[in-house]
């Protein structure tokens, strides 16, 4: 199959979303692995201006009424088994001692609102597979996904496409969604992501919940 291209330019359609079926996900954006302290400090530099993004995006989110769920890394608690993934092996002494509680699983605190869900998992690279992310999505009446966090090298083309199986539609707004090294990424926007979801931005996604406020009867 051939790339789809990136679906935020001048020639895509009008997005159109709205807030009342709409949620957003965050991935990874915790302390452990974004703050000073965390096993990928390459990936912590590439967020810098990330964080910022996303934190205008849930702004826009709570704005609209959109409810912002945080999947985070909680910690292994006590296994011993991390899986077969080369980036587990990587990653676990660093992460061995994480569980509830522990700094390093906490949200970043600008990110963070009372009113926001914190969905931990405990094993797995997807923010979707094996939790109860998709079931909580569904309760919610939730049809349109927006994927922000990191990283764009594992995790989010993991998720998206779990949520595309499930019948979801999803969206990355490549302003708050990252990996590394950034040339990478946008590879991985523009030949993977952009067969999965729609590449968007954050403007354009709170410009589409704002539109559907100003029409909406009132």
């Amino acid at each position: 199959m051939m790339s789809t291209g990136d679906s935020a330019g001048k020639s895509a359609r009008p997005l159109v979303l709205d807030p009342r079926t709409s949620a957003v996900v965050c991935i990874e954006l915790q302390n452990g692995v974004l703050g000073a302290e965390t096993p990928l400090p390459a990936l912590a530099e590439e967020a810098r201006g990330m964080v910022k993004s996303a934190a205008r995006l849930l702004a826009g989110a709570r704005a609209a009424g959109v409810p912002v769920v945080h999947s985070t890394f909680g910690g292994w608690l006590g296994s011993t088994n991390f899986g077969t993934a080369p980036l587990w092996r990587a990653t676990a002494p660093g992460t061995a001692d994480w569980g509830p509680g522990h700094p390093g699983v906490e949200v970043l605190p600008e990110l963070l609102e009372p009113s926001d869900i914190v969905l931990p998992r405990h094993h797995g690279l997807s923010a979707t597979s094996g939790t109860e992310l998709v079931a909580l999505l569904r309760g919610r009446g939730v049809t349109d996904v927006i994927v922000a966090g990191v990283s764009l090298n594992v995790a989010i083309p993991l998720t998206v496409g779990d949520l595309s199986h499930e019948h979801l539609r999803a969206y990355v707004p490549r302003d708050a969604a990252v990996g590394t090294p950034a040339e990478y990424s946008e590879q991985v926007l523009r030949h993977t992501i952009g067969m999965l979801a729609r590449v968007t931005t954050v403007d354009a996604i709170v410009g589409a919940w704002e539109a559907h406020a100003a029409t909406a009867p009132r």
